[in-house]
């Protein structure tokens, strides 16, 4: 592509040498890596006593609280995610379709959303609680700690399995299945011994994405008194002053996220799955489940109504308490713009920057391109709490003009989120023929005039799948948006957050309701029907 910088594999009249968009792919990605490199260097200023003081207070039960979470949720993640995928996929089950997008859902409800709802439920004096007392129940089994963040945490992040899961499934060649099935396996057989084993790198990317997750959540073990790494860090962010400790505490989580990545890069890297022929691609024949279709949806029914029906129903419920008692729910609608206002920034803000990294890696490979593609990926493996906690002291040290506004909430957002724009603009951009760039060239236009009639409306579809991701994920975000936010900057997520630990459930499910609402909005254009759901 022509205005990707270098000399060009073109025609002689088409050879020109635009740095541009080189600069602004390494200038995105020196950015990405500033929390990091901030987190170093503050953190050699720790003296030995520093160092000794946060190794051994309380650091290996955060170590053990964190690691035990993460292969928990991971692992009972893969466990629903595995069964679901091969239903909705590839069994005859009823009404699959309305399957297939109904368990993606619980994607758009925030973690410590459904810790609230859980808690409000299922906690001491919960619904259950009273639903119970008339048969002499006086009290409910504890949620509060590891169960409670387990059971929130792997019902809010199994569709990220899920939907890489499914994925893998329709990539995969059917007559292998077939094969087995043909010899004598069962059709579970089949799917356990041969389809399975070919899932490994699907399986792989997406326990990567809950355990990165998992790792990185705030909210719901907060809200769940479980603690971990993240909710240490905000309290030591809140109490103490001392900057090298806390540097020191974030890179031990940094740490912890490096093992987890080398852990997926070794499942991964000498994983080979492709066709050993050629072939047309075909539909797989369906399993017929029989006599298992009405467990089969039991099961599906059961799960969506713990992840989805429970934390509405009970939202609803306080909502209607409230609205019986006179409550106002006093700036909500304006919590409501400013996180429309932020998510849109920051969408908008994010895709911009995205698009000069997509366009180096996938036109102009090499060593550079490979630094700058691995680069943009640090802020995503780190948890919002670390980043927030190093732009808040980098932008006091740097650039004090900019500290605790907007701008800096966006850079975080920017920083946390910018491989899921990459995702989407990497997909639309290798299906676009560089030939059609040449031809534009042709007729006289400049590089960016034939990137803006040219390339922009050919990976239209991947702009707009990233920006809509990164609407979501923006809406939900907590940690960032608590610490970096400006003052009287009052987000849904933040509101929420602010009623909950207040105990006014009312206004804390009338702000979480919104924000379901809000966040649903790019779920269906991600995820709003069948079609785009199966390619």
């Amino acid at each position: 592509m022509s205005i990707l910088g270098g000399t060009l594999d073109y025609p002689s009249r088409f050879r020109i040498n635009i740095p541009t968009i080189w600069i602004l792919a390494l200038a995105a990605a020196a950015a990405a890596c500033v929390p990091l490199v901030y987190l170093i260097v503050r953190a050699a200023d720790a003296d030995a006593d520093t160092w000794s003081k946060v190794l051994t207070e309380g650091t290996l039960r955060l170590l053990l609280n964190t690691a035990a979470l993460t292969l928990a949720v991971t692992a009972t993640s893969a466990l629903l995610a595995l069964p679901i995928a091969y239903l909705t996929e590839r069994t005859d089950l009823p009404l699959a379709g309305f399957w297939r997008s109904a368990t993606i859902v619980p994607l758009a409800i925030p973690s410590y959303v459904g810790a609230f709802a859980f808690i409000i439920a299922l906690g001491p004096n919960g619904s259950l609680q009273d639903l119970l007392a008339p048969l002499g129940v006086t009290s409910v089994p504890e949620i509060y700690g590891f169960f409670g963040a387990w059971l929130t945490l792997t019902l809010f992040t199994f569709p990220y399995l899920l939907i890489v899961v499914r994925a893998g499934l329709r990539d995969l060649d059917p007559a292998i299945e077939e094969s087995a099935r043909s010899l004598g396996q069962s059709a579970w057989g089949a799917f356990w011994r041969v389809t399975v084993p070919q899932l490994r790198v699907p399986l792989a990317t997406g326990s990567l994405l809950v355990a990165l997750y998992t790792i990185s959540d705030f909210g719901a073990v907060s809200m769940m008194r479980f603690d971990t790494f993240t909710r240490a860090i905000y309290v030591r962010i809140g109490t103490t002053f001392d900057r090298s400790s806390i540097a020191a505490l974030c890179l031990i989580l940094v740490a912890l996220v490096a093992v987890v990545l080398l852990v997926d890069w070794s499942q991964r890297r000498n994983a080979r799955y492709h066709r050993l022929g050629s072939g047309a691609a075909r539909m797989p024949r369906l399993v017929q489940l029989r006599r298992y279709r009405w467990p089969a949806m039991i099961g599906l029914a059961v799960v969506l109504a713990i992840a989805l029906l429970v934390p509405v129903a009970v939202l609803f419920h306080w909502l209607t308490i409230g609205l019986q008692l006179g409550e106002t729910f006093p700036g909500i609608w304006n919590a409501a713009l400013k996180s429309v206002y932020a998510s849109v920034l920051a969408g908008g803000v994010t895709v911009a920057v995205s698009i000069p990294i997509s366009i180096v890696v996938v036109r102009r490979p090499g060593f550079l391109s490979r630094i700058v593609d691995r680069a943009s990926y640090v802020g995503y493996a780190l948890p919002g709490v670390v980043v927030a906690f190093s732009l808040i002291f980098f932008t006091l040290r740097v650039t004090p003009a900019i500290y605790q506004t907007i701008i800096t909430l966006v850079i975080a957002y920017a920083i946390l989120f910018l491989p899921q724009a990459i995702a989407g603009l990497r997909t639309s951009l290798v299906r676009v023929q560089p030939g059609l760039e040449e031809a534009s060239r042709s007729l006289s236009r400049t590089p960016w005039q034939t990137f803006l009639s040219v390339t922009l409306p050919l990976i239209a579809p991947g702009v707009l799948a990233g920006f809509a991701l990164v609407f979501l994920t923006t809406m939900k975000e907590l940690p960032a948006t608590l610490l970096l936010a400006p003052i009287e900057f009052d987000t849904l997520a933040t509101t929420l957050w602010g009623h909950t630990e207040e105990a006014f459930f009312a206004r804390a499910a009338a702000a979480a309701l919104l924000l379901l609402g809000c966040a649903a909005l790019p779920m269906i254009i991600l995820f709003g029907n069948d079609r785009g759901l199966r390619n």
